[in-house]
């Protein structure tokens, strides 16, 4: 496993430190771990521990220079064979993942900080897992930036034991006391706060001395100008001392009695936190963020209110009067921080999660309409799982036909869109960035849409399979024509599987009615008066809406109806939409069979239940037929204007009536020639063959 890790620098701080520890874990565990940065103190930790170093300025916002980094980083990743890129700041983030979509590696980020809202912040929920130090940061990320809770994956921060020994506060007792900040200088770090708590604390406490360690080459000159006239306006620039970053930390939390961590922002974890607590020094911090699941207020550290240094005073001079309360917290937080926080636990869940994301591969499927064409879609959905049995395989469909594949067992998800509703027009880019949130390697596109190849796009899925229809085709880069010559409407979804290595499939169909829609379908016979033994047939009232041609008619429907009653015993149980309502009355109302209306009675679910019931099915070129060689109920198709070669689900008992004129199929959807193809079907064949198929 070959690991490259993005950091703006390399100077002293906790993420940088956080990026060696990996890095040394990797190469010691036979792991290759290559690091690129601007550069700086820790490169030499870098080199001794066997770990390649590159120098870019990833860091910087200049688009110049990123694009620059991008061209580089893809070079970096070609040359060092690398399989995983891992971003822990926003702009090397940017300029790593679009890297690793042009070279196909998988990309994972550590969100170390409460990003604030805009573009560039995003990238950081882009990976496809997530790293957050703390459950704050995990409901920031999911909160703010829409990261999916199943790629969030929350790993504290761990501490060297040995390196951060224990030492009981009464083995440091001095004449002075000393209390200090380790963190970098900026604003949101509170230092002002802390020298104005400090300037009160010299007044109570004798031989005061006040640490503050930090990389100030790096930091803001207007910032620690302020720092230095705060230290002159509360006369104790006598008691501060500042520690060179170079300094081991371990040594300087030796002679600290209290650290305070005086974050006035929502601090995503504090790393010197939990350092000093193994170490033996209370901690005295504010109440923000992740820092409230390291300090247990008066078990593992004391909490003061952020922008109070008056209570964090109050706070840093309990300690110093208190010798008995700071050897308890002492050992209470040494014990949590052996607990919770080993820097073992830490290495090895995060390479976990590096080889997590090598083998769980993920897929998106794309069928978005019709009805129909989504039932047929299952052949090749069993397929694809079948082909990839460990993989995490989504759906996305249409909201109206969400029911159809939710209980399917090939499936994990089902995303929905509603594009004639809030996904319509620039809509779509709400659910293209769910897509990019999800993080797919993999998208197979079997509606094959202008929409659906744009999704697939828009949502940088990496490899995105689909056929070369010239209906923006071009933004697939894994591309298939299909044959001249009618095809199945199975094999014509299922010839994109070739490319996924997938030559052989079964083509039958299913479907998994639910138990609720069994009960609705028995209560709903047994109030239209059906006895047990009763063989229902069940009829399509129209095969489309906008295809009319496709339609048998409503006479040819009643005729039919009294010569299954009269000639056999068999009920018709009425099947429609709501638009097919006024033709249902009509036909109940004038004919002397006594028919079962369930027209505009029944969602999906239900019109599979019911079809399930019945002993046979009626219907034109439409979703019924589909439903029906699903479910495995025997049918009739009456097929005119289109071709059965093309349209004819695969299933085991059924009939097609196709009264072949010279013009079909025409594939019209008004007809010049009174509909012929379609009138030319009488009853008496339709009877003829529903009887063959039923017996």
């Amino acid at each position: 496993m070959n690991v490259l890790q993005l950091v703006p620098k390399l100077d002293i701080g906790g993420v940088e430190r956080g990026t060696v520890e990996v890095a040394r874990f990797l190469t010691l565990n036979g792991h290759k771990a290559v690091v690129v940065s601007g550069g700086g103190r820790l490169e030499k930790k870098l080199a001794a521990a066997g770990v390649r170093h590159y120098t870019l300025p990833v860091g910087e916002k200049d688009p110049v220079k990123m694009w620059y980094c991008y061209y580089q980083l893809r070079h970096i990743i070609r040359e060092e064979n690398i399989d995983i890129i891992h971003a822990r700041s926003r702009v090397p983030a940017l300029t790593g993942y679009l890297a690793s979509r042009s070279e196909h590696r998988a990309f994972i980020t550590t969100a170390h900080g409460q990003y604030k809202k805009h573009l560039m912040s995003r990238v950081m929920g882009w990976g496809k897992s997530v790293i957050v130090a703390s459950d704050v940061m995990a409901r920031h990320m999911k909160e703010n930036f829409d990261v999916l809770p199943h790629r969030i994956v929350v790993i504290p921060r761990g501490v060297d034991r040995e390196q951060f020994s224990f030492i009981p506060p009464s083995a440091r007792q001095g004449k002075t006391f000393r209390v200090g900040m380790i963190s970098r200088f900026t604003p949101l770090k509170g230092h002002l706060d802390f020298l104005k708590a400090a300037a009160y604390v010299s007044r109570k406490v004798p031989k005061l001395e006040i640490i503050l360690m930090g990389d100030r080459a790096s930091a803001r000159q207007d910032y620690l100008r302020k720092i230095e006239l705060t230290t002159r306006h509360l006369l104790i620039d006598k008691i501060v001392k500042f520690k060179d970053p170079d300094e081991d930390v371990a040594a300087v939390l030796k002679e600290l009695d209290v650290l305070v961590s005086a974050s006035k922002g929502q601090e995503a974890f504090g790393r010197a936190v939990i350092e000093a607590q193994a170490r033996g020094v209370t901690v005295v911090a504010t109440r923000v963020g992740g820092v409230t699941e390291t300090v247990e207020d008066g078990v593992t550290g004391l909490l003061c209110e952020p922008d109070d240094p008056l209570d964090m005073s109050d706070k840093i001079v309990r300690c110093a009067d208190n010798p008995e309360l700071r050897e308890k917290i002492a050992e209470n937080a040494r014990e949590n921080v052996e607990k919770k926080f080993s820097l073992d636990t830490m290495l090895r869940s995060t390479v976990e999660v590096y080889e997590n994301v090598l083998n769980m591969k993920e897929i998106l499927i794309l069928k978005t309409s019709s009805l129909g064409d989504v039932i047929l879609s299952v052949p090749s959905i069993r397929a694809i799982r079948k082909r990839f049995p460990g993989a995490l395989i989504k759906i996305l469909v249409d909201v109206k036909y969400r029911k159809v594949v939710e209980r399917c067992p090939y499936i994990d998800e089902v995303i929905v869109c509603d594009f004639k509703g809030r996904d319509r027009g620039p809509g779509l880019l709400k659910p293209a960035e769910r897509l990019k949130s999800e993080g797919f390697d993999i998208s197979v596109d079997l509606q094959n849409s202008r929409r659906s190849h744009l999704l697939a796009f828009l949502g940088a899925i990496p490899e995105r399979y689909a056929y070369d229809n010239h209906k923006l085709s071009f933004l697939a880069n894994r591309k298939i024509r299909l044959p001249q010559g009618p095809l199945g409407p199975v094999e014509h979804q299922a010839r994109i599987l070739r490319l996924l290595g997938i030559h052989s499939f079964e083509k039958h169909l299913e479907l998994w009615p639910d138990k609720e829609s069994d009960e609705w379908v028995s209560r709903f016979l047994e109030a239209n008066w059906v006895k047990k033994g009763q063989k229902l047939v069940g009829i399509s009232m129209s095969a489309s809406k906008k295809w009319r041609t496709k339609n048998w008619g409503i006479s040819c429907f009643q005729r039919l109806s009294e010569m299954l009653a009269r000639e056999h015993g068999i009920r018709v149980v009425l099947l429609g939409t709501a638009d097919d309502m006024p033709g249902a009355e009509e036909f109940v109302r004038t004919t002397a069979a006594k028919p079962i209306n369930a027209v505009g009675k029944t969602d999906i679910p239900g019109l599979i239940s019911l079809i399930s019931r019945c002993n046979a099915l009626v219907a034109g070129d439409s979703a019924p037929v589909h439903i029906a060689a699903a479910v495995g109920t025997p049918f009739v198709a009456l097929f005119g204007p289109t071709d059965p070669g093309r349209h004819l689900p695969p299933a085991k008992s059924f009939r097609v009536i196709n009264k072949k004129m010279e013009c079909s199929p025409c594939y019209k959807r008004i007809c010049p020639r009174a509909h012929e193809c379609m009138t030319a079907i009488q009853p008496r064949d339709v009877v003829d063959a529903l009887i063959d198929v039923i017996s």
